[in-house]
């Protein structure tokens, strides 16, 4: 038995359409099971999502998504968010946000010209809330096609037009429409932030970023310039965490965030990968790893951490789990204006890290060895002094002269015009002149013996004989005796 589709009639008004195009009245939406709109989900969700903390001027804003010269990563990086997530934006999960009304081509009810009909009203000035345009992958220069079609298109005109009569729109043509009524623009990974990939050396696209074909001049409705979050692939909550943080400051409930001089969010952006690398000890230590899979710092086998700009080896790739350096790759600097042109070749060990990693190598040279002896005596209980009880490393208490003296200065140092743990020497005595039995049995030191050093201080003294320090004293029988 076949399904039964539901249709909707959509009371759409396209009165204006791109370029002069002629206009239709929009028919139902064939095929759509939802019955509803993506702006009529939103408004279901504000009258019964039992959103108690609607506060501000705007109960939604819309959203929406254009691809130039992507291939789609950073759709999948974005849509994968956790924190938060673009069903909390969507939904309008989190206090004093207004809903946002996304129109990605993935997620959207609306399918073919009612999509693109609501990318018009936006164009057009038409819709009934403030939006903001979301651009995925580079810009191609346009002119440079063949017989007009676009590199990149986002629907087609006049809607529900003849195929002989209709054209495809071009995304830039949409961003060049949109950008001036929209309270913000956002540019989502590498290729739409910098140009990335598709606008590299010897590119036959003529392909540029978003901020490039706005110009340094451009502002949108609310005043801002071009917002940058770039990755190739972008971490995903760098992106919905800068926009809910937007949506906060469009609803007049947060200060504009922080963005540097390029447009990222400071925030995110102001520490290279090296600041928080999991390997970074190794190179402040000049131990760096020869070959893909050791442990150490990769610096000498292609990375770029030193020098990019990114957070992704503090946050992790999705859901603070993974990234680059933590999952034992190389940072290519996919973060970065220059790349891919300024980071190639890949792999090859980055020309000024031979000089630093010299310093390195020079550096760690001394502090490896003290590290190690101050690791090795902070390994060790205060008791033990001459020997470890043990038994898997046998050799452990073997601590050379050096070590000692070391220690000793150390120790010293440690300190100097501070006080030492317990009470100091001369012993100090309680007020009322109570003494601990352990004290009282032992002496001052008994914090440091070990339980036959405290039976043969307790033997020397004539104590009676306690139980329970050591296995001997209660007349347990050692592996040796009972063979």
């Amino acid at each position: 038995m076949p399904v039964q589709m539901l249709t909707t009639t959509i009371p759409i008004d396209i009165s204006k359409s791109v370029e002069g195009e002629t206009s239709r009245t929009a028919p139902d939406q064939v095929g759509n099971v939802a019955g509803a709109t993506q702006a009529e989900l939103a408004n279901r969700l504000m009258q019964h999502g039992g959103r108690a903390f609607m506060e501000g001027p705007l109960k939604k804003v819309y959203a929406f998504w254009l691809s130039g010269m992507s291939c789609d990563g950073c759709s999948i990086s974005a849509l994968g968010a956790t924190e938060p997530s673009v069903e909390e934006l969507q939904t309008g999960a989190l206090p004093g946000m207004p809903v946002l009304v996304l129109y990605h081509h993935v997620l959207t009810i609306e399918a073919g010209d009612h999509f693109t009909s609501q990318i018009q009203k936006a164009a057009n000035g038409e819709l009934d809330a403030p939006f903001v345009i979301i651009y995925e992958g580079s810009i191609a220069d346009e002119n440079l096609t063949v017989d007009g079609e676009p590199w990149s298109a986002e629907g087609a005109v006049p809607l529900w037009g003849n195929s002989e009569e209709r054209r495809g729109v071009a995304t830039a043509e949409w961003v060049r429409r949109m950008a001036p009524g929209a309270a913000a623009t956002i540019a989502v990974g590498t290729c739409a932030t910098w140009g990335g990939i598709p606008a590299s050396a010897g590119n036959p696209t003529g392909a540029m970023s978003l901020m490039d074909f706005l110009g340094q001049d451009y502002r949108s409705a609310y005043g801002l310039p071009v917002i940058n979050i770039p990755g190739c692939a972008p971490v995903g909550d760098n992106f919905t965490e800068t926009v809910a943080m937007l949506l906060l400051f469009l609803n007049q409930q947060a200060p504009l965030p922080e963005f540097d001089e390029l447009g990222r969010p400071a925030w995110q952006f102001v520490d290279t990968v090296h600041r928080h690398c999991p390997r970074a000890g190794w190179y402040e230590e000049g131990t760096f790893a020869k070959e893909y899979g050791d442990k150490e710092c990769l610096v000498e086998i292609g990375c770029w951490g030193p020098v990019v700009n990114c957070n992704i080896t503090e946050r992790g790739a999705t859901g603070h789990v993974g990234g680059c350096m933590s999952a034992g790759g190389v940072c290519i600097g996919c973060t970065m204006p220059g790349f891919p042109d300024k980071f190639t070749p890949f792999y090859k060990t980055p020309p000024g890290s031979r000089v630093s990693s010299m310093g390195a190598r020079l550096y760690g040279s001394f502090v490896r060895p003290l590290r190690r002896i101050s690791q090795l005596e902070r390994n060790r209980e205060p008791r033990w002094r001459d020997h470890v009880p043990s038994g898997w490393a046998m050799g452990y208490d073997k601590t050379t002269l050096s070590h000692r003296v070391l220690e000793f200065f150390y120790h010293r140092l440690q300190y100097f015009r501070s006080e030492e743990p317990g009470r100091q020497k001369p012993v100090e005595k309680f007020a009322s002149g109570y003494i601990t039995p352990a004290e009282a049995a032992y002496g001052s030191d008994y914090n440091v013996m070990l339980p036959d050093e405290r039976e043969e201080v307790a033997r020397k003294r004539g104590a009676p004989r306690r139980r329970g320090l050591t296995p001997q004293a209660e007349g347990f029988e050692t592996p040796v005796e009972r063979v």
